[in-house]
């Protein structure tokens, strides 16, 4: 069951400094070269048939890194396939679900999503509107209290109607989620406030923090030792 708990206060967007980070990820893909280590004897995969959703503004080619990596593994991956993520949430869900649908009868069992920012939202939500259709769901980086409020790319999203906004998502929040939750986040995000990348509703929720920038998250190979280790189901996922 979700935890009954008030509209969360005190939340801010990424600092200033947190943002201008993100301008360094050419650096980090460096440094993300140079850690391939934490991928020494990772498990393989089970075969299940795993959907990758892209960030707001980001299409499927953000995921490629990913997506090869897990298909080495030995997963079944697919793409979400609707192209660049525009930010239409609620029509997004209700898309990416009919496709999800064809998908699950075609294979026999219910998907894993593996969301990367506003991706994990979709994600999330089509988990919470359509549970028969969803195994697991794991969230990199997603704005899961307040919503857009507390991004760096606020007024892209929802207008000036912040307030409306983050009560309603603070509602949906409340009505919880039945599978299970990894939720990843990084004190280093530039762009969605590491305060609200955390699931504070549901108690069987695991967050787990990386040293990621945003941009990052999606070719960090931390990122990638967590998620291979929570689809194989490790129950302390690797750092």
């Amino acid at each position: 069951m979700p935890r009954d708990i008030p509209l969360p206060e005190g939340l801010k967007p990424p600092s200033r400094l947190a943002t201008l980070g993100e301008l360094a990820l050419p650096l980090d893909m460096v440094r993300y070269g140079l850690s391939g280590w934490h991928l020494v004897g990772t498990p393989r995969g089970d075969g299940r048939p795993v959907a990758l959703l892209p960030g707001y503004g980001a299409s499927e080619l953000s995921m490629r890194p990913l997506e090869a990596y897990l298909r080495h593994l030995g997963y079944h991956v697919r793409d979400w396939g609707m192209g660049r993520n525009n930010g239409r949430v609620a029509a997004d869900v209700e898309r990416f679900a009919a496709q999800a649908a064809g998908w699950v009868k075609a294979d026999g069992a219910p998907l894993t999503l593996i969301g990367w920012s506003l991706g994990g939202v979709i994600a999330r939500e089509t988990a919470r509107s359509h549970p028969h259709l969803v195994r697991e769901v794991i969230t990199m980086g997603t704005p899961i209290i307040g919503g857009p409020r507390y991004t760096a790319l606020a007024r892209r999203f929802a207008g000036p109607d912040f307030d409306r906004v983050e009560r309603e998502i603070h509602a949906r929040n409340l009505k919880g989620l039945s599978q299970p939750l990894t939720v990843i986040y990084s004190d280093r995000d530039g762009i969605v406030g590491p305060d609200i990348a955390v699931d504070i509703y549901n108690p069987h929720a695991r967050n787990i923090k990386v040293g990621s920038t945003h941009l990052g998250l999606g070719i960090d190979p931390r990122v990638w030792r967590i998620v291979a280790d929570t689809l194989a189901g490790v129950t302390n996922p690797r750092k």
